[in-house]
This record gives structure tokens, C-alpha cells and sequence, in this order.
């Protein structure tokens, strides 16, 4: 009990902090590869990074703003001659601002271009972990992590209407009269706290996720949140450069992951681990391997004793990006045999509908779609819509 009280304590004060004092720092960002800019979550950020990215300053007086550019745009596309004077005039606020906002289109559809043979692939990994030296964006830039979506279809084949756990005083006695539909949605985001922890090696990055089950539509049981799952963790992220058939392995992180679902008992379920992430791509396709260690509880203490027998001690996430579209599949498992096998998979898709927002299929099939559900096994299926998709 009092490692997690530690670590939710060391987690949740270190990212408060960080968001309290993120929009100070987010103006020092100063990449020049522009992609590294798509994974920013704020929109007056995002636009300013693309516009620092492509050589672009704002300058301000008392009575005047305007638009400079520096010597990366040619000259005639910033000055005109006057034909009655013949002294050179800056060109028009639209064309300047234009500038921009064609940096900011570049950016979000080349990934949704097919790639041509011989052309590089954008990657997914340096875009949205800033690992190339000209991707940085320095520290205290909100990020999306994890896909942030609202499901309003969210169904259950099998509905856990009596939650249960080895550890006494953790199995509901009555039924929650739970129904087999409700609504599921997720907030994720991440920020990076120290950029350069070795040097130029190494950066340490603060994250947040948080997703509820909403039975919205029972109306009987006056509505009920489900479950709610509060994740932070703290990952230091390295930038690799080494190829396993034919991959090339891009990333290497090592962090410390909370989650719990901050209720009492019987419900409380919650654990520790320290996670790793090797990260490869090969052109359009990311792979992301996540084994895990469980930091050991009290077993007096403990919400759910064997929980890496369900939720497993390792995954393995694939993602293709096509088009405007993302697919991922993820698989993971615990790592034993006999009576303490088993592990989940999941689907999604992330297709367009207009602009930044897209649709959102989901499917998790097997053990823990959510805390509250880690030993239970199931079917569920999803259908909404996204705002930001992986990493």
C-alpha cells in the first residue's frame, strides 16, 4: 500500500507540476523538420511550432504585428516591387499567413499520402517522440500518447456483474445489475520534462492516461460510471539506430506505470510495473514491444494478487498507417502455461470523416479490457470517433 500511495504520489505531483508550468516552456520549441510538430494536442501551439519549423518569427510593437521570414523562403515570395515607386514592399498579410497554413496541411497529409517507391516513410516514432536531433521540440510541449476517442457504442458479450479478486474483503457480494451496453471514452496526453538527460542522449517524459465505462443507458441504475482506469507513468526514451530483419529499431524507453481505479473496496484494483518499449518501423508499418515487471505488493495489501496471470507481463502492438487510415493490433500475454495462461487482443481502426476527426473501431477480445475486468474474459466492440491516433 505504501509503494503505490509512493508512486501515485511521485507520478501525479510531478505531471501537475509539469502542466502548470508546460505553457511558459512550450514557446522555446524550436525544431526544423516540421513533422515533428503533428503529435502537438493544442492548436495555437501546433500552428506556432510549424511556423517556427519553416523559419518563421512573429514580431510585435505597439501598433503594428507582422509576419517576417527568414532567408529559408526566397525573397520573391516576400517582397514585391512597386511599380510606382520601385521600392519593395512586403507582401500581403494573407500571403504571408498562407505560408503557414500550407506548412500545417503539409505536415498532417503527407502521412495520409501513399508512399511511393523510393520515398522515405514519415516516421510514426520520431514524429510523435521527438527522437531525431531536428525533431526536438524542447520540453513542456502537451503531446497526445495513447488515442484519445469518445465511443457512444461501446458492447459487452459478457457483463462482470460480480467483480471478484483473491485478495479477502475484494469480491462484490450482489449483482451490479450491469447492462450489456454503454459508452466508453479515453483521454491520453504526454509531455516532455527534461530534454537531453545524458547529454544529448535521453529524454524524460511525464504521461497521462485515463479511460471510463459509462452505462449511460441504464437508466434503472441511475446511469452509473462503470470503471474508471487513472494511468500515469514516467519513461525515459532514448533514440536507437540498429536494423533486425529489415527493421530498424528507432526507440528504447524504460519507465515507471501506475494504474489504479481509485475506488474502495471491494472494487479497488490497482499495480505498479516498470514497463520497457523497443520501438521498430519498417516504412509504414511500427512495431512497439512492451514487456513489463510488477513491482511487488504487500500481500496483505495487495487489490489483486495475480493479476499478471491476466493482464499478462508483456505486449506487442503493431500499427499500419494507410491513407487517412491507422490500424493497430495489439497482442499480449502472461508469459506461463497451465491454468496461469492467458492474454487478450485487440483491433482498432481510425479512418477519416473530416479534417482531424476520424472514426473509431474497437475490438478486445480475452482478459482486462479494463481493471475492474482484469480476470474476466470477453468480447467487446466499439464504434466512435478519434482526435488523435498512437503515440
Amino acid at each position: 500500500m505504501a509503494s503505490r500511495r509512493l508512486c501515485r504520489l511521485l507520478l501525479m505531483g510531478a505531471l501537475a507540476f509539469s502542466l502548470q508550468i508546460g505553457p511558459l516552456y512550450a514557446q522555446t520549441a524550436h525544431p526544423s523538420d516540421p513533422f515533428a510538430c503533428a503529435g502537438i494536442a493544442n492548436d495555437s501551439l501546433r500552428l506556432a511550432c510549424y511556423d517556427r519549423a519553416v523559419g518563421r518569427t512573429l514580431v510585435h510593437d505597439d501598433e503594428t504585428r507582422s509576419v517576417q521570414q527568414d532567408n529559408a523562403i526566397p525573397a520573391q515570395q516576400s517582397t514585391t516591387r512597386s511599380a510606382s515607386s520601385g521600392r519593395k514592399t512586403h507582401s500581403t498579410d494573407s500571403l504571408k499567413l498562407q505560408h503557414l497554413f500550407d506548412a500545417e496541411r503539409l505536415a498532417l497529409k503527407k502521412r495520409a499520402r501513399p508512399v511511393d517507391k523510393g520515398t522515405p516513410h514519415t516516421s510514426l516514432l520520431n514524429s510523435r517522440w521527438e527522437l531525431d536531433p531536428n525533431s526536438k521540440l524542447g520540453p513542456y510541449t502537451i503531446r497526445g500518447y495513447k488515442p484519445v476517442y469518445v465511443m457512444p457504442l461501446f458492447y459487452m458479450t459478457s457483463v462482470n456483474n460480480t467483480p471478484s479478486s483473491p485478495s479477502p474483503g475484494h469480491t462484490v457480494s450482489g449483482s451490479e445489475n450491469l447492462q450489456h451496453e454503454e459508452a466508453k471514452f479515453q483521454l491520453s496526453f504526454k509531455t516532455k520534462i527534461w530534454e537531453g538527460v545524458f547529454g544529448k542522449y535521453g529524454d524524460l517524459w511525464l504521461a497521462y492516461t485515463q479511460d471510463s465505462h459509462w452505462q449511460v443507458y441504464n437508466g434503472r441504475n441511475s446511469r452509473p460510471f462503470r470503471e474508471t482506469n487513472y494511468e500515469p507513468e514516467a519513461m525515459l526514451v532514448f533514440d536507437t539506430n540498429y536494423h533486425v530483419l529489415g527493421w530498424r529499431g528507432h526507440l528504447l524507453g524504460i519507465g515507471l506505470n501506475h494504474q489504479s481505479n481509485g475506488r474502495s473496496n471491494p472494487l479497488s484494483r490497482s499495480w505498479n510495473r516498470i514497463v520497457a518499449d523497443i520501438g521498430f518501423e519498417r516504412g509504414p508499418w511500427t512495431l512497439m514491444i512492451r514487456p513489463w515487471w510488477r513491482i511487488p505488493e504487500n500481500r496483505a495489501h495487495d487489490d489483486n494478487p495475480n493479476i499478471s496471470d491476466y493482464m499478462g507481463r508483456a505486449e506487442v502492438q503493431l500499427v499500419r498507417e494507410w491513407r487517412a487510415n491507422e490500424f493497430t493490433l495489439m497482442g499480449r500475454h502472461s508469459l506461463r502455461r497451465g491454468s496461469h495462461s492467458h492474454g487478450a487482443m485487440e483491433f482498432t481502426w481510425a479512418f477519416p470523416i473530416h479534417d482531424n476527426l476520424r472514426g473509431y473501431v474497437q475490438v478486445f477480445n480475452g482478459y482486462g479490457e479494463s481493471l475492474i475486468d482484469y480476470n474476466h474474459r470477453a468480447t467487446y466492440v466499439g464504434l466512435g470517433v478519434s482526435l488523435l491516433g498512437w503515440y
